[in-house]
C-alpha cells in the first residue's frame, strides 16, 4: 500500500499557514515582552488619579 504524493495546493496551504503562525507567534512574543518591560519598570497606568476614589493611586491628604 503506497500513499499518493501530496497535491501542490496542500504544499502551498501549509507554507501559508506556517507563515501566518510565525507572524502570530512574533506578535504574541512582542506583546509579552512589552508587558514584562512595563511590569518590571513599575510604570503604573493612572486611569483614575482622583484622590480617595476606588483604585486611586494618590493618597488622601487631610487639610490642616
Amino acid at each position: 500500500m503506497t500513499f499518493k504524493p501530496d497535491h501542490e495546493i496542500y504544499k502551498r496551504r501549509f507554507s501559508r499557514n506556517l507563515g501566518v503562525g510565525v507572524v502570530l507567534g512574533c506578535f504574541v512574543a512582542l506583546v509579552f515582552a512589552l508587558t514584562v518591560v512595563k511590569v518590571t519598570n513599575g510604570d503604573m497606568m493612572h486611569a483614575n488619579d482622583a484622590p480617595g476614589l476606588l483604585g486611586s493611586t494618590q493618597p488622601i491628604v487631610p487639610k490642616p
